[in-house]
This record gives structure tokens, sequence and C-alpha cells, in this order.
């Protein structure tokens, strides 16, 4: 057996390991590398020099900016101003009438030529990429079934791969009221919507205060799944800007993080390679992370082997999807109304075996970390990012005793509707993690809003008392 097999036969036996250990579904980041594999997409620097030659109104190229220490945002900035000023002049002709009006933003002319310049990417008619070796790795990506896809690409080539998940674009991410199974999101928007674009420096601007939302609702996705990064350098700022957002949960003293792989392309590979298995990102102000490296000339082998196992195999996503939003309802809503609707003969017919389903998604057991994630997805510096006290966890307990001292409930008390207490080992504090109904009534405590009836074991959903522990 070869270096580079016994190489492959390693990164396959860990990562089933991890997968194993996770019972759940891996989450696939994807960014440009992946386009410009399967469908020649530009990446970003590329993308900005082709629209330099779009607009007679742009001076300078690329490099120009850059051996200035330009930025490629303010790159950006610069070249969406060039456009707003041929599209009311010569470039009148290549912009719809609905733009030229006050109410839409400036960058809206650059934007809806890079959409026109992606729109339309992917397979052929027939599903192809061109070449066997691509159409195979496609294959063995899907799959994988991940729970979710998680993109900073523009594009569309990710919707006919995974045709039954849902797209989730730009700002409809922190909008969404809860995180489900099959769903892509695209948190630096979509070509289907020119105005979602984060290009230029001032969208990166308002992406970075959005961000600690989308770090709260990510959050669990990063601790409780594998993850696999595609199309992305270890350099990559996207990449650092993640791990930088976690870092709070990140291992100490430069400790591996099991669950994160990072997967790069390497046309040199050959038989006798012993490429590393793991690498170290710096994350500035003297912090790194040391995350798993998966080094390949075929992605194949790679995705296969974090293909899904059985019990979602050949289970329909979509499905999966609306009845996991119509759990997290059933929970949020109806129940506490004492409105309560199932039609058990749709779900039966649904799924033959009722028992796969509850462990995918926890229905019979609160334990289950895929059904927590759900209902209860906030950690407690999660929680506090949420509501607007950065990483201040404290600010988050002088609400929780506020509310005790002047309601007489405990949020903590017990596992209800708005806290559920995860035992973490005998000499360790239980790991709390707060819904969206604890936050939302945690943010009424500190707007001083009219609380809910918490005398009301419907309204509270208490359930048995933990041990005492004072620690949030």
């Amino acid at each position: 057996m070869s270096n580079f097999e016994q190489y492959q036969l390693q990164v396959a036996k860990d990562v089933a390991k991890i997968i194993k250990e996770k019972s759940c579904q891996p989450i696939l980041f994807v960014g440009s590398g992946f386009s410009k594999r399967y469908c020649g997409a530009p990446n970003w620097a590329a993308l900005l020099t082709e629209l330099k030659g779009y607009c007679p109104e742009i001076k300078h190229d690329v490099p120009y900016y850059l051996q200035s220490k330009t930025t490629l945002p303010e790159v950006g900035s610069i070249y969406a101003k060039a456009f707003k000023e041929w599209a009311w002049g010569e470039g009148r002709k290549f912009f719809p009438d609905a733009y030229y009006t006050a109410n839409v933003h400036e960058d809206i002319f650059i934007k809806h030529a890079v959409s026109k310049r992606l729109e339309g990417l992917g397979p052929d008619k027939t599903g192809s990429f061109g070449l066997q070796a691509l159409d195979d790795e496609i294959d063995a990506l899907k799959s994988i079934n991940p729970h979710a896809v998680i993109t900073t690409n523009y594009d569309t080539l990710l919707e006919p791969i995974f045709p039954e998940y849902k797209p989730i674009i730009g700002q409809q991410v922190i909008r969404h009221a809860y995180m489900s199974i099959g769903e892509i999101f695209k948190i630096h928007g979509c070509v289907s919507d020119a105005s979602s674009l984060v290009l230029t420096n001032e969208d990166y601007d308002r992406f970075a205060n959005d961000k600690k939302y989308l770090s709260a609702k990510l959050f669990t996705y990063f601790v409780e799944h594998p993850l696999l990064f595609i199309g992305y350098s270890a350099g990559d700022p996207n990449i650092k800007a993640i791990l930088q957002e976690i870092d709070h949960m990140l291992p100490e003293g430069g400790n591996l993080i099991e669950n994160i792989y990072l997967l790069e392309w390497d046309d040199k590979i050959s038989a006798e390679s012993q490429p590393p298995y793991d690498k170290i990102i710096d994350l500035d102000d003297g912090k790194t992370a040391r995350v798993k490296s998966i080094t390949a000339n075929s992605f194949e082998w790679v995705f296969k082997a974090f293909k899904s196992e059985a019990p979602l195999e050949k289970v329909n996503v979509k499905l999966l999807r609306s009845i996991s939003h119509r759990v997290v309802d059933l929970v949020r809503k109806d129940a506490a109304k004492n409105v309560v609707e199932i039609n058990f003969e749709m779900l039966n017919h649904a799924l033959e075996h009722p028992e796969d389903f509850a462990k995918v998604f926890g229905i019979a057991a609160m334990a289950d970390p895929a059904l927590l994630n759900v209902m209860y997805p906030y950690s407690p510096t999660a929680a506090a990012e949420y509501l607007g006290y950065g990483k201040d966890w404290n600010k988050v307990n002088q609400l929780i005793t506020k509310l005790k001292e002047t309601e007489g409930f405990d949020i903590r008390g017990s596992d209800n509707h708005f806290h559920v207490s995860i035992p973490a080992g005998a000499r360790s504090n239980p790991l709390r993690k707060y819904s969206q109904a604890g936050l939302d009534l945690l943010a009424k405590v500190r707007d001083g809003a009219e609380l809910p009836d918490l005398k009301n074991p419907m309204v509270t959903g208490e359930k048995a008392k933990p041990a005492d522990n004072d620690e949030l």
C-alpha cells in the first residue's frame, strides 16, 4: 500500500469515527473554489477584473488598488461608484428602468452585472458537469445528504445538486425562525436577488454588524456536527472569520478541533505523497486554531468518506424539513395555546420506520441533540450576543435574577419552554441552553415590557427540577 493510500484510509477512518460520535449529518461549508472547479466561476479578484472590462468608467485594474493595500471590498466600493456613473449615462440601456429611482441603492448596478455574469452556472440539461470525473465527484457529494449547506458563493450551483434543499438568502438567514434540515444558507447573498449580494466595503461592514446574530444561529452547527470546508484555502478570510466568532468554544492550548475538516486541492499529489493531517490557522491577536486537513487530487473518495448512513439515505429531505418546521410550531406556539392538530396517518405514511425518524429528529427523546438544537439553539454566550451584550453572559444572568425576584419564576430552576439543562458529567456543571421563547422572555425583562403569565404551567412548560446550580 502506497503512502497516499494509507493516508486516504486513515482519513476515511477518522471521518467515520467522528460521524459515529456525533450521530448526526455533516454540515458543508462551500467557498468559491467549489464553483471554480465545477462550473468555471471566477474567484473574487477575477470577478472584479471582469467587471472592469464591462464598465468604461473604471480607470484602474484590480492590482493597481491592491498595490496600495486597498482591500477587495474597498475595490468593490470604488467599482460600484463607477458603475453608477456609467449606468446613469451611456450604460443606461443595460439596466432595468426600476433601478433609476431614489429608493434603490447606488450599488445595485454593479450587483446586477455580477448577477448576470454568474446566473445559469451549473450542470447542462442532462445534469452533467462535462467530465466524468467531475460527475462522479458530484454523485459522491450528493450521497453525503448533509444536514445543511452554508456558502459564501453568489451563484446557484448548489441548487441543482441539492434540489430538495431550500435556499435561505442573505438577511433571511438572520430572520429565519429556526434551524431545520435540508437548507442552503447563502450568507453572502444570491444572484437571484442582486440587492442581497455582499460585495462592497459597506456591505461587509453591515455583514460584520449582523454576524453576531448569524453566529448565534449557527453555533450549534459547529458544536454538534462534523463540518467540511470545501473550496477554501487555509488562509481564506471566511474561515478565519468563522473561527474567530466561535473562539470561545475552541480548545485551549492549540489543541485540535475534532469535528472541523478543511478540504484542499493539490494536483501534484503522487502515490508517495504524505499530506498533513491537520493545519494551524492564524486568527490574529496571537490566537490560532488547529483543524483537520484533507488534501486530494480527486474529491470523490473524500465525499464518499462523508457519505450518509442508512437512516437518511432514502428519506425525502424536503418532507423532513416540513415536519421539523411543524414540530417547532407545535412546541413553541400550538402547545402553549392548547391547539394541537397532528395527522398521524400522514406521518406513518411518510416514514415506514418511525424509529428511524425519532432517532434522527429526537421526537421520542429530549436527550437527542437533533431536537434539542432545534428547540434550544442558544448557549449562554450566544444568548448574550443575541440580546446585545456581546459575550458578557453576566448581563443575561442579571436578567434571570431580576425575573426570579420580580415574578417568582426561575428560568433555570427546571427544564421548561425557555431553558433546558443538559448533564455534562459528574464533575462538570450542566450545559444550559435557551430557546427562542426564552430569549424573547428575557428581552421583555430587559425592555420592561409586559410579561406572560409565568404562574401558568401551560406557559412555562415546567418539568422536573434539576440540582441547584446558580451558574448560567
